[in-house]
């Protein structure tokens, strides 16, 4: 070969691995696709709500952070020295939500914002990534959930009980629960009572003021944004950042904040993700129109007689977790079944589920805890609430998802939102 043959045949060598090199590294949205991922990938996450919960999703293997949001710009003051000189900021999440950059959009606002959203996402054709409850009313879970799948996103939400982490007083992830009740050993309908007595903690420091003073809003804040849908109420320090869950607007106290941590893994284990409680008792106070207040105990109960029991006063300090006909599991994976553990190791495990959200995104695989099984848990939270902001007890249709012949109830599953703030 001539020398100016083998320079040239270098030069073009070289050329082409310059070349391929580069296209490895043009953005997937560069060439137009949301479809395949090669595993290797760096997802791209942008998060609206960079509070105290939003900051703390900022780390998380195989995402990188490109694009912020808040409606308080002291959060973005924060936040941005958090991360990368390049990262985006933004006020309104309308526009986060254009970026084509962006892959998974992560909703850390306060509940009333969630369902709206959501579906704004799934039809940006973000993959979706939102803290719990999912929703803040019945009708807006069905939105995110028609929304998720007319466009083929993948939702998660985050809470993580079913399928990893010790399940709070149990003592045992919930793994070995499921096993137990699929084995039939403790027999069928079930009664589970959620109290502190088997490890579970309302959280009823999560209640509103009656008296708020009307203050003036901070100029770092945009409070007509942070109200959203909300109806509109003077501002008051009380009412928003961390004791919004207080005011029924946002949220809906402690059974709204731990409401899916604690009853998304018992849907799982009793197998109803795909169903509901058919009625709901409630003893408690009466409740003020604006603030969220206690409650003593409420019931669920579904068609096949099992129930759920939320002991908020913690009256039977022996309550068993779960009671059946044949048998008893308390609180620290106890049991009144003798030998229970070889009993169980006889029984299969439970089916394998999809516990990794990145790799639910990059193969297109629908994630444990999503926009089907997420709405189901948290109609559970909204059916109590709706039973504890009326002070009555209420029947639900689980196939109609509404309330039966009482309309002062379905009038809370699809409430007004304010404009233009709408699904």
């Amino acid at each position: 070969m001539k020398p100016d043959q083998s320079n040239s045949r270098r030069d073009f060598i070289k050329k082409a691995a310059v070349g391929a090199a580069a296209f490895t590294i043009v953005p997937r949205y560069v060439l137009g696709g949301t479809g395949f991922i090669a595993p290797s990938d760096r997802l791209t996450k942008a998060v609206i709500g960079v509070g105290g919960m939003g900051r703390g999703h900022f780390d998380y293997d195989g995402t990188q952070v490109v694009a912020i949001c808040d409606v308080d710009k002291r959060h973005l003051d924060i936040a941005k020295p958090m991360l990368d000189k390049g990262v985006k900021t933004f006020s309104d999440y309308r526009e986060l939500i254009k970026l084509p950059e962006v892959d998974i959009v992560h909703i850390a606002t306060p509940p009333h914002w969630h369902g709206i959203m959501s579906v704004d996402a799934a039809n940006a054709g973000k993959d979706i990534w939102c803290e719990k409850p999912m929703t803040h009313t019945i009708g807006e879970g069905k939105r995110v959930m028609e929304a998720v799948q007319k466009h083929g996103r993948m939702f998660r939400l985050n809470t993580w009980f079913r399928f990893k982490d010790n399940f709070y007083g149990m003592g045992t992830t919930v793994k070995p629960i499921k096993k137990l009740v699929d084995s039939g050993m403790l027999g069928w309908p079930l009664k589970v009572t959620v109290s502190k007595h088997t490890g579970f903690d309302w959280k009823f420091y999560w209640v509103g003021k009656d008296n708020l003073p009307v203050e003036p809003v901070p100029a770092e804040l945009d409070y007509d944004a942070w109200l959203g849908p909300a109806p509109f109420k003077p501002y008051s320090t009380h009412r928003v950042h961390q004791t919004f869950r207080g005011y029924w607007d946002y949220d809906g106290g402690g059974l709204s904040d731990m409401g899916q941590h604690y009853l998304d893994p018992i849907q799982y284990f009793l197998g109803k993700d795909d169903t509901n409680p058919v009625s709901v008792e409630i003893d408690a106070p009466q409740q003020h129109t604006d603030a969220v207040g206690i409650w003593r105990r409420i019931t669920y109960t579904y068609a096949d007689g099992c129930q759920i029991i939320l002991d908020g006063e913690g009256k039977d300090e022996k309550a068993a977790y779960i009671e059946g006909p044949k048998g008893k599991l308390y609180a620290g994976f106890k049991s009144d079944i003798p030998d229970l553990e070889r009993k169980l190791a006889a029984f299969p495990d439970p089916e394998p589920q999809m516990t990794d959200f990145i790799t639910s995104v990059k193969t297109r695989t629908q994630f444990a805890l999503n926009e089907e099984n997420g709405h189901r848990s948290c109609n559970i939270i909204n059916i109590g609430l709706a039973a504890l902001r009326l002070g009555r007890s209420l029947k639900f249709d689980p196939v109609k998802q509404e309330f039966i012949d009482d309309e002062g109830a379905n009038r809370l599953i699809n409430p007004v939102m304010r404009a233009p703030y709408t699904i």
